[in-house]
């Protein structure tokens, strides 16, 4: 089974809070995760507060697989968590 980490939105019009969580690739934004590893709240004034993560979970994750979202890999750069670089296929560039 193809995961990726990432978010999904909950909270209501224009005070919208994401939960951080593990999710088959092919579920939509606001499915059901395979588990929640933590949350990100925008809105909340201290930066240390708006982020909380479950790294031990996110590790293991990463190491069973799962590809992780651009959002979420600036999160765990934040939290110190290196993410593993994967080897397959790569992107070609246009010609220019």
């Amino acid at each position: 089974m193809a995961t990726v980490i990432r978010l999904s939105r909950k909270g209501r019009k224009n005070r919208a809070h994401y939960r951080v969580g593990v999710f088959d690739r092919r579920t939509r934004r606001d499915g059901p995760p395979i588990e929640h590893l933590g949350h990100y709240d925008p809105c909340v004034e201290e930066p240390d507060k708006k982020v909380t993560l479950n790294a031990e979970r996110i590790i293991y994750w990463m190491g069973e697989g799962a590809d992780v979202s651009d959002t979420v890999k600036s999160f765990l750069r934040r939290q110190g968590i290196e993410i593993p670089v994967r080897k397959g296929k790569k992107h070609k560039k246009k010609a220019e």
